[in-house]
């Protein structure tokens, strides 16, 4: 059994090793001119739809403070802007500025890539249990406290407008892709309902004390191939094991169905997607340039899965 100090020991050895592995002491947070704490805060109010100053303190823990000296230099910098709150006037919003968006889309980029870079010689089964140990550090070093549990169930109405909805939202926060991707998510959808097949298609919801939280689809490509489409999970309940799961459950279907094998379209830096795709046997077939949507500097990838 190992003892507090040797405890103590281990995490302070882990921390020393994972900052120097991201580049934490560096000046410059993944190449660009801004430092860790200055990138956080900018995340922070890149992903949501408007935050006020005391938020970012909480969500970051950043000293009141020092925070306000950040804001004024990104403020400085033409990458966040201040208003007025709609709902009390007493009070600030911070929202990202178009450069801010950009910017933040392309910091999430090279973070995915450094991320990649560290686990990239790590095989599929490795990658998973990399995963569930980190599942388990977060757990345990807050608090302890078991997630809300959650479950799949068929859609609802309502649903498929929220799988539009969230789609465009969370990628456009996170990755700053433009409406044309909300619109492709939209036809898809629409497609899928036009079309169903209920012998051989068919749509998962992720729910949480009352919320959406994931979806995926599986629809018909031809009578040997299924296509997996819209994975998506909320960023609130990411590390939950709900992608996986929504994976799991679109494959065991599809061999249900009679499906010969599976196919899917996803993009490069979706690196936490493409590790549970890589992990249950899908396999990278191809990849392209994709300038469709306005993310910066996208590929475009077909993954395969032999049933």
């Amino acid at each position: 059994m190992t003892a507090p100090q040797d405890t103590v020991a281990v995490i302070r050895r882990f921390n020393r090793f994972y900052t120097r592995a991201i580049g934490v002491m560096d000046r410059g947070h993944v190449g660009s001119p801004y430092t860790l704490a200055e990138t956080r805060t900018l995340y922070e109010i890149a992903t949501s739809g408007g935050v006020t100053p005391k938020t970012v303190t909480e969500r970051t823990g950043l000293d009141p403070g020092y925070l306000s000296r950040i804001l004024k230099r990104l403020e400085r910098d033409g990458l966040v802007v201040r208003e007025r709150s709609d709902v009390d006037g007493r009070s600030v919003v911070l929202r990202p500025s178009g450069e801010g968006a950009r910017l933040m889309a392309e910091l999430q980029q090279r973070s995915n890539i450094q991320a990649e870079g560290l686990i990239a010689e790590l095989s599929a089964a490795q990658r998973a249990e990399l995963a569930a140990a980190l599942e388990t550090v977060e757990a345990l070093l807050d608090g302890g406290r078991a997630p809300e549990p959650w479950r799949l169930a068929e859609p609802e109405l309502g649903d498929y407008g929220w799988v539009v909805q969230s789609h465009g939202e969370i990628y456009g926060r996170e990755y700053h892709w433009d409406h044309r991707f909300e619109a492709l998510v939209a036809r898809i959808v629409a497609d899928f309902v036009d079309d169903f097949d209920p012998a051989r298609e068919r749509c998962w919801i992720a729910k949480q004390g009352g919320r959406n939280i994931g979806s995926i689809f599986l629809a018909k490509g031809d009578d040997e191939t299924a296509k997996l489409r819209l994975l998506l999970v909320d960023p609130s309940a990411r590390g939950l094991g709900v992608g996986r799961k929504l994976v799991d459950e679109c494959i065991a279907f599809a061999r249900q169905a009679g499906y010969r094998r599976m196919t899917l379209w996803t993009q490069s830096i979706l690196t936490a997607a493409r590790a549970i795709y890589a992990s249950v046997g899908f396999e990278l077939k191809d990849s392209w340039p994709n300038r469709d949507f306005g993310g910066f500097g996208l590929t475009s990838e077909r993954w395969d899965l032999d049933l």
